[in-house]
């Protein structure tokens, strides 16, 4: 598929399979996975306490920059060593704010049947979020984003169960000016998904906009949206060593009003971090709990989850490789600290590919399944990432629901089930040595539901795949995407709801939106 001519061919075969196997595609219902398994811990517990020491002495002795006014007040309110936007905390009061965070919460969105747990083991995925540009492959080729493109990558978000939250905008829609872009991005996120909401951190008149969507879209008293976190926002430090202006103020703005907040320092090995992975950790820890300290100072108890976004750059081009062994280990690592402070944890589904190949699906599922290993509650970019974040994928987004889908089975407790009918000592009598157990009724009652079904995969043998058109799995998925697109139906919303979302819409584009510097 080297050149356009091929590509275009592609796409309109598979748009063709995906309408053949539209009525074989049977996902999963929505469920919030609980992992049962034993998290990996690459470090003992003398491993552990020097991360934390190291960690506490960069946030003492080295201090981190805070550029918002109101934050630096905050802090030497509270005590802690402020020269000019350095802050030096101590690390008993570090650790007595730690103390507040909750190890577990619940997001309600305006759908409550889809009410979410962050911590206590459950784990939770979300869409793609704020790649600049797109690629499908009708188009061959990566392009700035549109809100088109950008709605119909949260019709997938919706139509996928095992997407629980709606991240960031999926693809930035560069066609809208980016002043107003917020409002129209929010009303179609709300109008076109019932799940989870987020909000980015970029000025307050964003910030407080966002959060009064949620609000209308929820039918919402002042006091109904305070009373339990409704949506979060994500912030990443600017490593290293420093926190700006508009992200600490969202979150302050966010925290106040009872909504979740995620700090996930963007910490690269080599280039914004020490080369070595324990280095990277120790910043990138460092630079998280110092946000968080101050959150909790604010309001204690507020919901906050330390992320990760630990990897190592490429040192012959400088350029982020993700899902690398390093990768793995720093996630694996940093789910270590987070029970250590007894906070939930976010990672990411992440890869350095530039198309939906064989490369991207090794390096995001190395990047899922080190989600899972390090116990993190809270799964970014889980469906639809390409180019480290610069691309976003319909096609690798459908893929990657495949491997969401196979690790939401793999935590299904009848996989593991050790009953007297799971044993089967019984039916293995039956058969003996010399049958077969195709036929026998202890199968038939469960060939239906005994093992995943996939709805990308193809399982057949060579030359069944060649008889069915030689489909590659990007161009299956492709079809499949045409098809949920074309077929999408929007959730729900009450009509006085809606009216208020526009109304509230044109009322603040007539205001002019968010300050801008275009």
């Amino acid at each position: 598929m080297a050149d356009g001519t091929r590509r275009r061919r592609a796409g309109g075969r598979a748009a063709n399979l995906g309408r053949r196997s539209q009525a074989l595609f049977k996902q999963m219902p929505w469920r919030v996975p609980r992992n049962t398994d034993r998290p990996t811990e690459p470090l003992d517990e003398d491993g552990v306490e020097r991360i934390h020491d190291a960690a506490m002495r960069v946030l003492e002795e080295v201090g981190i920059e805070f550029l918002n006014e109101e934050a630096c007040a905050l802090f030497a309110e509270a005590g802690c060593k402020v020269d000019g936007t350095n802050v030096k905390m101590g690390r008993d009061w570090v650790m007595e704010m730690m103390g507040h965070a909750p190890s577990s919460f619940t997001m309600t969105p305006r759908n409550e049947e889809r009410v979410l747990i962050v911590g206590d083991g459950h784990m939770i995925f979300g869409n793609v979020s704020s790649p600049p540009n797109y690629m499908d492959l009708e188009l061959g080729k990566k392009v700035s984003g549109t809100r088109a493109q950008n709605q119909n990558l949260l019709k997938l978000t919706q139509h996928f169960n095992c997407i629980h939250f709606a991240g960031g905008y999926p693809v930035e829609p560069v066609d809208l000016h980016p002043s107003v872009r917020h409002l129209d991005v929010l009303f179609d996120k709300l109008t076109i998904t019932d799940k989870v909401m987020h909000a980015y951190s970029l000025g307050k008149e964003r910030i407080e906009d966002v959060m009064e969507m949620v609000k209308i879209a929820g039918g919402l008293s002042e006091d109904e949206f305070q009373a339990t976190p409704r949506m979060y926002t994500n912030i990443n430090s600017t490593s290293p060593l420093k926190h700006d202006q508009p992200m600490i103020d969202g979150c302050l703005r966010m925290v106040r009003r009872g909504q979740a907040v995620v700090v996930a320092p963007f910490t690269l090995a080599g280039a914004m971090a020490p080369v070595t992975m324990a280095g990277a950790v120790v910043l990138s820890i460092a630079e998280a709990l110092s946000a968080i300290a101050l959150f909790q100072y604010v309001k204690p108890g507020c919901p906050c989850v330390i992320g990760t976004f630990t990897s190592n750059v490429d040192m012959k081009t400088g350029a982020p490789a993700f899902g690398t062994p390093e990768y793995m280990r720093a996630t694996q690592m940093t789910g270590q600290m987070a029970r250590y402070y007894g906070v939930p944890m976010r990672a990411s589904g992440v890869c350095a590919a530039n198309v939906p190949d064989g490369q991207a699906m090794w390096e995001t599922c190395h990047s899922l399944w080190s989600a899972v290993q390090s116990g993190t509650n809270m799964v970014y970019h889980s469906a639809g990432w390409l180019e480290g974040g610069l691309i976003a994928s319909p096609e690798k987004f459908v893929m990657d629901c495949e491997v969401l889908q196979m690790i939401l089975r793999y935590f299904e407790p009848e996989v593991v089930a050790t009953g007297k009918d799971d044993l089967a000592v019984d039916v293995i009598k039956e058969v003996g040595p010399n049958g077969h157990y195709f036929g026998i009724q202890h199968t038939q009652d469960r060939y239906e539901t005994a093992f995943y079904q996939p709805f990308v995969s193809d399982w057949s043998n060579y030359e069944a795949f060649e008889a069915k058109g030689g489909v590659w799995t990007a161009e299956r998925a492709h079809g499949l995407f045409k098809e949920i697109v074309a077929n999408f139906e929007a959730p729900p919303m009450d009509v006085a709801r809606r009216d208020e979302l526009a109304d509230f819409v044109a009322r603040r584009k007539a205001e002019g939106g968010a300050p801008t510097d275009f």
